[in-house]
This record gives structure tokens, sequence and C-alpha cells, in this order.
């Protein structure tokens, strides 16, 4: 009960910083928005004033100093509409460098839990959207509609007749919002989830761009990105017609409005209970009075797809509330222990490994064989910390590995997955993992540790050298052996490496078995998964995954000798 409460209040700090500083620059800017609405009285004023004042008296010095006064008056409004537009753009920037990073964050743990990277950089554009939307006409609107009865209750001093008529265009138009508001909630959230559908699906194509063309079906490919297309038009289509025809709709009746207004003050002129001034004042009044409603439905989308962003952005600060940093752990020296997980696949709940317990001491290393979809991956995904355990943890020195803050925990672990993908960087920030001052010393020692420094130093540029996208500008066996090198920079206690020499030569293979024999050497442990024999030779246990479970784990020439026997078995049934 103590955990959850002080979880509620990290949320609610979280929450709360989200928005710190904001409330006052709310309440200043309803301020200035009453004082620009108060302001924008001074063209029904004004109107009032020439037909009633200056034309009957016939006085140029009278309409020259009402103009004067007019056009101070428009340019003090010109004045605080432009201060109301730059804090609204400073607020959106500001809104962006608070929580950017944060959607960042999250957007780099979503993969692990089986969101596709669209849906995950969805949370970026989420800011995009919140930030262009503060910086457009639809706040201002927001901010102007609390105005509206100044204006209303000019028109109704008047004449009520005239004050009766622009309240009820108004509660017309509210009442359209509403029902816009009704209209479009459910349908913009459906649109949402079909604009991320079509762009992982234009994710996936660009992803695998190269299978796709050498295998000639770019066309299928396109085909399906075709389908998914159209259901994000529907969808789009659908809610653009919605706002489109309210939009329409508000435009029409507010002219309808302005028109009824000029007819009810010519009938009362008539009468003799209304001035020729007071019809223009009137018109101009109403018209502003019902410009926010107008302005709102317009951008009503906008506010929409806003406020869902907004809403989501919450949920991510939340979420990142959700884990309490853990105290800071001296540095592992002694056991790395795996204590019977489980593990499922993130998002589909599929149980892939169950009971999978072994532990490791310092100046160990452990060689994980078996059949292909058997779960040495994701063992070692669970291992590293990308996938979480159901039952079961994994220590370091007998701490869980929920008990590491993620950036230490980095420094004690080292990984070479199977798929080797670098980032647009240089090859020191690569090696260094991005340190803001990496040591030079360390960069080449790990380096030299993954046999590739040569290489390295033989580039026109060395360490310097950009790699481009996915680090396409080297191959695949020179992409692996950086990959080695930046999984024993710092000299983790835990090495992880999946097929470390699924793309090296002879060569390669020599300095990946030296890579791990340093490892050892320094009292650390290594773990390594691998279906040749080559990349094994430094190990000195065997754990065989089949079918998801732990089938053998002991010395590696106790576990190899009935394994060659059943290789030997294997050839001579099919020989026969």
């Amino acid at each position: 009960m103590a955990k959850e409460r002080e979880l509620t209040a990290a949320k609610r700090q979280r929450l709360l910083e989200l928005t710190a500083g904001f409330r006052g620059i709310v309440i200043f800017l309803f301020v200035i928005s009453g004082i620009i609405n108060i302001l924008a009285l001074t063209g029904s004023v004004y109107m009032m004033q020439i037909y009633d004042r200056a034309l009957t008296s016939g006085s140029v010095p009278t309409l020259l100093v009402l103009s004067t006064l007019a056009i101070g008056l428009y340019l003090f409004q010109g004045c605080f509409d432009v201060i109301r537009s730059q804090i609204l753009i400073r607020v959106g920037a500001r809104l962006d460098t608070k929580v950017a990073p944060l959607a960042h964050r999250v957007a780099i743990d979503m993969p692990r839990y089986g969101f596709s990277s669209s849906e995950a950089l969805d949370r970026g554009r989420d800011v995009d959207t919140v930030r262009s939307f503060l910086g457009s006409q639809g706040p201002m609107a927001l901010f102007d509609l609390p105005w509206m009865p100044i204006f209303v209750v000019f028109v109704y001093i008047l004449h009520p007749l005239l004050g009766a008529l622009t309240l009820g265009g108004a509660l017309i138009l509210t009442i359209i919002t509403i029902v816009s508001e009704i209209r479009t909630k459910t349908l913009a959230q459906t649109a949402r989830k079909a604009t991320v559908v079509r762009n992982t699906v234009a994710d996936s194509n660009a992803r695998n761009a190269e299978v796709i063309k050498a295998m000639g079906f770019a066309d299928r490919a396109v085909e399906r990105f075709n389908v998914a297309n159209r259901d994000h038009l529907d969808l789009q289509t659908r809610t653009n017609d919605i706002t489109g025809t309210f939009a329409a709709i508000s435009r029409v009746l507010r002219m309808l409005l302005q028109s009824a207004v000029l007819g009810l003050g010519a009938y009362l002129t008539i009468k003799g209970d209304l001035s020729a001034g007071a019809i223009i004042a009137a018109s101009v009044a109403s018209a502003r009075a019902l410009a926010p409603v107008d302005l709102a439905i317009g951008n009503w989308k906008n506010f929409v797809a806003a406020r869902l962003s907004y809403s989501r952005l919450r949920d991510t600060v939340v979420a990142l509330a959700s884990s309490v940093e853990p105290l800071k752990l001296p540095a592992p020296k002694q056991l790395f222990t795996v204590e019977k997980i489980t593990v499922a696949v993130p998002g589909s709940g599929r149980v892939i490994l169950s009971d999978v317990g072994f532990e490791l001491s310092s100046g160990q290393a452990l060689g994980v064989i078996g059949p292909s979809g058997g779960g040495k991956t994701t063992l070692v995904r669970a291992m590293t910390g990308i996938w979480p355990v159901v039952r079961g943890s994994i220590r370091l020195d007998n701490a869980d590995l929920t008990q590491w803050p993620d950036e230490l925990l980095g420094r004690h672990i080292g990984y070479l997955p199977q798929d080797v993908s670098l980032m647009d960087a240089t090859i020191e920030a690569n090696i260094s993992r991005f340190e803001d001052r990496p040591d030079p010393v360390k960069v080449i020692e790990a380096a030299q540790a993954a046999g590739v420094h040569e290489m390295i130093v033989k580039l026109p540029e060395g360490y310097n050298t950009q790699l481009g996208a996915n680090g396409t500008a080297l191959s695949a066996g020179q992409r692996q052996r950086i990959g080695l090198a930046r999984a024993v920079y710092g000299n983790p206690f835990l090495v992880i490496m999946d097929e470390p020499n699924s793309n090296l030569d002879n060569e390669g293979e020599v300095a990946l078995t030296n890579a791990i024999k340093s490892v050892l050497a320094r009292g650390g442990i290594a773990i390594v998964v691998a279906h040749r024999p080559s990349a094994l030779v430094a190990v000195d246990y065997l754990a065989v995954i089949q079918n998801g479970r732990l089938v053998s784990f002991g010395p590696k020439h106790e576990i190899m000798r009935p394994v060659a026997q059943a290789a030997v078995d294997s050839s001579r049934r099919v020989l026969a």
C-alpha cells in the first residue's frame, strides 16, 4: 500500500512537472485575451460615433479625433495579439523541450514490449502535433470564447432584441460545436490508429527494401501499403467531411445572423427605436461575438488531434513515473544467476522460454546451443533486460536486474546482437556508446580486443569515419567486429554475444576467441550463443536450449560428447 501511494505521488509529481509554470501563463493569456476582446469593441463604437456624431454634426475635427483614437486602440489590440501569439509559440516550444526527451525515451522502450517502430515514433509526432496546435489560431479561439458575453452585452445595450438574436445565434453555433465534437471524437481515434497501421507497413517496406527489390515482390508490397492507405484515407475523409460540413454551416449561419442583425436593426431604426450608427455597431459586434465559435469549429480537427496527442503524452509521463529509480549498487564482480525464468513475447503473451536456470562465476564462459527457434535469442533478450521475465529472476551479484538503473546496468553489460545495427555516427561514437567525452585509450583498447583496430586506421578518416544509416558504409563482417568492440568497451563484467561469428572470416573468428579470453582473463563472464562450433573454442560450459527449455547444462566436454554422437547417428541414418 505504501509503495502504491509512493507511485501515485510520483505520477502526480511527474504531471505537475509537465505543466509547471503553465498555470500562471494561462492566467496571463486569459487576461490578455480579455483586453484584446475589450479593444475589439473599437470598431463597433467607432462606427456608431461616426454615423451618429461626426456625420450628423459635419465636424471634421470630431472625425479626426475619433479616427486617431480608433487607430491607437487598434494598434494596442494588434500589439496584444502579437504578444499572445508569441507567448503561445514559446509555450509550445517549452512543452516540446520538456516532453520530447521523455517521449523519445518511451519510444525507445516501446519496441521491447511488442509495439512497432511506427507506433513508437508516433510519440514524437504527438509532441509535434501539440506544439503546432499551440502555434495556430485554435488556442486563440479557445481563449476568446469566454469573452463572448462582452459583445452580447454590448449588442443587448444597443437593443434587447438585437442582444437576444445574437445570443440565440451563439447558442446555435455552440450546439454545432458540441455535435461536431461528438461526431468526430471516436472517428478521430480510429483514424489515428489507421494512420499508425499505414505507417507501420510503410516502415516495414522501407526496412526490407533490398529483399523486396531482389526477390521482385515490390508490386505486392505496394498493394499491401495501398490497402492500409485506403483505410486511412477513408477514415480521414469521413472526419474531414464532418468537420468541413460543420465549419461551412457555421460560416453560413454567421453570415445569416449578421444580415439578420442588420435587417432587425433597420426595422428598429424605421420604428425610431435605434440610430443608424447603432445598426452598423450591432452588426460588427455580433459578428465579432460569434467569430471565436466559428474559428473553433474551423480548427476543431486540429483541436481534437492535439487533445488526443496531449492525452498520450500524459500517459507517457505517467509511464515513466511508474518506475522508481533504484539505489545505485556497486559494480558486480562475482556471479551471474538465471533463476528458473519464464519469458513470453511482449504483446502476444506467448511463452517461449520456461524454467531456465543456471549460474556462472567470475572468469567463466558459457556457450548456448540448440536448434533454431528453440529460444536462444529469447534467452539473450531476457539476460540483457530487453524483454521482461514473467517468472523467475536474473541477477548480477544476487541483485535482480530491475534493481539496477538502466545507465549503470549498461556499463556492466556488453551486448552483441545477432543483427548488428550501428548508429549513424562515427566509428568512435559507436564504439564508445555515445559517451560525451570518450576516452581514446579505452576506444582503441576495445577495437584491439575485437581485432578491428588495424581495419579502422586503414580507413581514410580512421575512427572519425561516418558510418551512415545502419552502418552501411561497412561490410557485414566489419559491422559485426565493430559491434564486438562496442560490446567490450569499458570492460563490462558480463558480455553476451548472439551468433557473433555469423559474418566473420577466419581472422575475425580468431579475434572473437581472443576477445572472449580477454573477458575471462580480467574476471568477467562471457555468454556466447552460436551454431558454428568455432565460436565456442574459449567457453567452459555449454547449455542446450530446445523447445523453450534447458535440456542440458554442464562442462563443454561432457555436453559435446553426446551432441557429437547424435550428429554421427543422424548422418548414418541419412546414408542408410
